[in-house]
C-alpha cells in the first residue's frame, strides 16, 4: 500500500472558490474550517486572504460585516450568543471617551459601530486604569444592541429641542457634556449624515484643532499612552499622520467593532436640564423627493433588476410604489431595458445603500464588487444556486415578477389601512 498522500484536486478548487456552494462543507472536511493559515501538501504555509482578522501587504486589517462573526443568525440564537459573551462593567472609570453616533435610521450603523471599536481601544489602552465609552443618541431610536457595541454608558437625549436637525441645540447639550465630565477624546464619523457637520462645530466651539477624515489609529511607541493618526488629505491622494487630538472625525472601517465582549450601557443622565435655547434653524420636516432623480451613489433604497426580469413595466411600477430608486446589471443595460447611469457594479456605480433588492441578478463578481457596503442584501431568483444569494442577508426564490406583484399588493393595502384608521 503506497504512503504517498493523495489529493482531490476537485475538493481542492472548491476549497478556494469562497463562491461554490460546497466551499465551507469543504473546508470542513479538509480540516481548514475558518482558519487563517494551514500547512499545505508540499509543506508551504498557506495563507487565506479572505478569513476574517487577515492583515493585508498594506497592513489593513480584514474585518466582518456579513454578521457571522458575531453570531449573527436572527432571533433567539443572536440574542443566545450575545448572552454567552463574557460581560464588562466599569464601576469606577479613569477616564470617559464620548462617541456621537450619526445613527441613521435609528441604529447604528456600520460607521458607528467601527467608530465605537475605536472608542474601545482607546479606552482600554491601560488595563490598570481603564476608561468608559459614553454614546451620546439624539432623538428617537430603534436601536437594541447598545452592549455588544461596546458602550459602557449611554446619554440618550429625547427631547423635541435636539430632535431632528437641530445642530445648535446638540451644540449645546455637548458643550454641558464637556463641562461636566471633560473627556479625553472626542469621537464623531466623518459622513455626511451629521456627524461631519457637528463634529467641526464642536472643534470650533472648545477651540480645538479636530482631525478629519482619519482612518487609522496606532499607539505611539514613544510616549505610554501616546497615539497618533492617520487621516486622508489633499483631496483623498496624501496621508497626512499627526498626534491623536481630542477630537477626532473617522471614516468608516477606522477600527474593528466590538464582537466579543458585552458591556453595561447603563443610562447616563445630565446634570442638569438643557437650556432652552431660541434657534435660529428651524426644521420643517423631510422633503419628498422623487427616487427616480436620486444618483444611484447617494440612494439609500435600491431595487435592481437583472436579466431575470421579464414584466418591466411590473418592475417600474414595483419601484414607484416602493419608493425605491432603480437600478441594473450590466446585461439589463446592455440589452437597453436601463440606462446606462443605472448600471450598478464595478464597471457601473459602486452603490452603499442600506437596503438593495436584487431582482433576477445571478451575481457576477463585477457586480458583487460594486454592492460590497451595502449595509442589506435582498436576492429574489429562480436558481437557489446563485452567487447572489451567497451574498444576501434575505434570499427569495421564485419568479420576479409574482413576487414583486405580491409584494406591491401587501404595501397597497397596509397604507389604504392605515388611511382608514387615520
Amino acid at each position: 500500500m503506497s504512503e504517498v498522500q493523495r489529493r482531490d484536486p476537485r475538493k481542492e478548487w472548491i476549497a478556494r472558490n469562497r463562491l461554490h456552494p460546497r466551499h465551507l462543507e469543504v473546508l470542513a472536511e479538509l480540516g481548514r474550517g475558518a482558519a487563517s493559515e494551514w500547512m499545505g501538501p508540499h509543506g508551504v504555509l498557506r495563507r487565506n486572504p479572505h478569513a476574517v482578522g487577515f492583515t493585508g501587504p498594506n497592513g489593513v486589517k480584514r474585518i466582518d460585516r456579513s454578521g457571522a462573526q458575531q453570531g449573527v443568525t436572527g432571533g433567539g440564537a443572536a440574542a443566545a450568543a450575545a448572552e454567552q459573551k463574557p460581560r464588562v462593567e466599569i464601576s469606577d472609570p479613569a477616564f470617559s471617551v464620548v462617541v456621537v453616533p450619526d445613527m441613521a435610521g435609528g441604529r447604528l450603523s456600520g460607521h458607528d459601530r467601527d467608530l465605537l471599536g475605536l472608542a474601545r481601544r482607546l479606552a482600554d489602552v491601560d488595563s490598570a486604569s481603564r476608561g468608559v465609552v459614553v454614546a451620546v443618541v439624539f432623538g428617537p431610536h430603534k436601536e437594541s444592541s447598545f452592549e455588544e457595541a461596546g458602550i459602557d454608558r449611554l446619554l440618550h437625549l429625547d427631547s423635541s429641542d435636539v430632535t431632528g436637525y437641530a445642530p445648535e441645540a446638540r451644540l449645546g447639550a455637548l458643550g454641558m457634556i464637556d463641562m461636566a465630565w471633560t473627556p479625553r477624546h472626542w469621537l464623531l464619523p466623518d459622513s455626511k449624515l451629521g456627524g461631519g457637520e457637528l463634529g467641526r462645530r464642536l472643534a470650533a466651539r472648545l477651540d480645538e484643532r479636530p482631525a478629519t477624515g482619519v482612518w487609522q489609529v496606532e499607539a505611539d511607541p514613544n510616549q505610554a499612552t501616546g497615539w497618533h493618526c492617520i487621516a486622508r488629505g489633499a483631496a483623498e491622494s496624501l496621508d497626512i499622520q499627526r498626534e491623536l487630538p481630542r477630537i477626532t472625525l473617522a471614516l468608516a472601517e477606522c477600527a474593528e467593532p466590538v464582537s466579543e465582549t458585552r458591556h453595561a450601557a447603563a443610562p447616563l443622565s445630565l446634570p442638569e436640564p438643557l437650556p432652552t435655547t431660541l434657534s435660529r434653524i428651524e426644521d420643517l420636516g423631510q422633503v419628498p423627493v422623487d427616487p427616480s432623480g436620486v444618483a444611484l451613489s447617494e440612494a439609500e433604497f435600491i431595487l435592481s433588476a437583472g436579466n431575470g426580469v421579464k414584466d418591466w413595466d411590473g418592475f417600474h411600477h414595483a419601484a414607484e410604489v416602493l419608493g425605491a430608486t432603480e437600478g441594473a446589471s450590466r446585461v439589463a443595460v446592455d440589452d437597453g431595458y436601463m440606462a446606462r447611469d443605472r448600471q450598478v457594479g464595478a464597471t457601473g456605480t459602486w452603490v452603499t445603500a442600506k437596503v438593495y433588492v436584487a431582482v433576477g441578478i445571478s451575481g457576477a463578481i463585477q457586480h458583487l464588487q460594486g454592492i460590497q457596503t451595502c449595509e442589506k442584501v435582498i436576492a429574489i431568483n429562480m436558481d437557489p444556486g446563485c452567487d447572489m444569494f451567497k451574498r444576501a442577508d434575505l434570499a427569495v426564490v421564485g419568479d420576479s415578477g409574482k413576487i414583486l406583484e405580491s409584494l406591491v399588493t401587501l404595501v397597497e393595502q397596509s397604507r389604504e389601512e392605515s388611511r382608514d384608521a387615520a
